[in-house]
This record gives C-alpha cells, structure tokens and sequence, in this order.
C-alpha cells in the first residue's frame, strides 16, 4: 500500500497559487502599445511604469491601476500630431486584452463590483460584471459629455478608451458620473470608481475553485 510519502502531492488550483499577469504588444502605423498587467503584485509593493504622450491620460491610467490594485508597465506612443484619439483607444485595447489574458477562465474570482468615488463636489459610480461580454453604459450630463477635461484632452476620449477597455477585456461596465462641476474632476471619479469596482470583481474568493457563471464558462 502507498503511503502519503509515496504519493505526488496533488498540484494546487492555480487560481489560488498562481500570480495573474497578462502581456500585450499592439503595433499599428498609428500607434505602438505594451501593456502589462499583474492582478497580485508582489508582497513587496506595487510596480507601475506608465509613459503616454499626454500628461492627463497617463495620471488617469495610474489612477486606474493604483486603485484597482494593479502592477503594470505600460509604454505607449502614437501619431499625437493627429489627434489623441488613436493612442488613447488603443491603449484602452491593449490594457482590455491584458485584462482579459491575466483573468483566463476566471475561475475562483467574485465577478461583480461596485463602488462610488468622489473627487470634491464631483461624485462617480462604477458597475463591473466580468461577463465575459464587452458592454459599456456611461452616463453623465450632456454638457460635461461635450467638455474639455484639459485643454487638449475632450470628455468623448474618456469614453473612447472605457469602450476599448471593456470590449477587448470583456467586461460589462455601467459608469455614472452623478455630479461634477468641470471635466477633470467628472473623469478623474469615474476612473477611480471603475478601479474600485475592478478590484472588488477580480477578487479570489477564497475555496471557491469553480467558474462563478450558470453556464460553466465566463470565457466563451
């Protein structure tokens, strides 16, 4: 008879064992991304590195990954001589598929996550369902939706990058500016509630092993 000794010892699920990153390189002849994620840095601290050719964009993208708890690197650069449009959506793409890749079958995590975060009299609320479908909701007052949050960065490219985000990383995403007096504070909340959101969603939750879906697979 085998003992315990004699016996391999069972391998542990990755989802509880194994750091979740993902790793993206996207080159168009507009744009050339890496994104890099790691959804449970090191005991020793968080590592960011962010470099984008527009000051606001790069603070809202270590906003997001600070907030959400993220390790990331993430280099971008793009025919800004054009429009900002191109480099923000596709960094919007590369983080989503970066996302997605770090998550895989999205066994053992909670999903679902909403929060609220202000930012002086401005206030933002953010819904996350890692569905596996890319869906994006995003309310705010018509003339906050027109604003400049800085004087090269329009409101539309928030949403630009929060659709390419959710699309390529698959996930539902309802996000509610409910008040803000000025751009920069509307799009500076909604950032830090989407992370807040996205943290509580990617979650383990400790023994549960299993995909949290009816259907099995929150992958396909």
């Amino acid at each position: 008879m085998s003992t315990s000794s004699d016996l391999p010892a069972p391998a542990a699920p990755a989802t509880e064992t194994e750091s979740r990153r993902g790793s993206v390189s996207r080159e168009t002849s507009e744009t050339r991304v890496e994104a890099e994620l790691s959804l449970d840095p090191p005991a020793g601290g968080l590592q960011r590195q962010i470099e984008a050719p527009n000051g606001f964009f790069a603070h809202m993208l270590d906003a997001l990954t600070r907030h959400a708890g993220f390790g990331c690197r993430i280099v971008a650069d793009g025919d800004t001589h054009v429009d900002l449009h191109h480099t923000v959506e596709d960094v919007g793409i590369a983080l989503g598929e970066a996302l997605r890749q770090a998550l895989g079958e999205r066994a053992g995590i909670a999903r679902f996550g909403t929060a609220y975060a202000p930012l002086d009299e401005a206030l933002a609320r953010a819904v996350v369902d890692l569905s596996g479908r890319g869906f994006l909701v995003l309310e705010m007052e018509d003339a906050l939706r027109r604003s400049w949050v800085t004087r090269d960065f329009p409101m539309t490219l928030v949403e630009d990058f929060l659709h390419a985000f959710a699309d390529r990383g698959r996930l539902t995403l309802h996000v509610d500016v409910l008040r803000a007096r000025n751009g920069h504070h509307a799009a500076e909340a909604a950032f830090k509630a989407v992370a807040l959101a996205l943290r509580q969603a990617v979650a383990r939750r400790p023994g549960e092993l299993g995909v949290p879906s009816t259907k099995g697979t929150l992958s396909r």
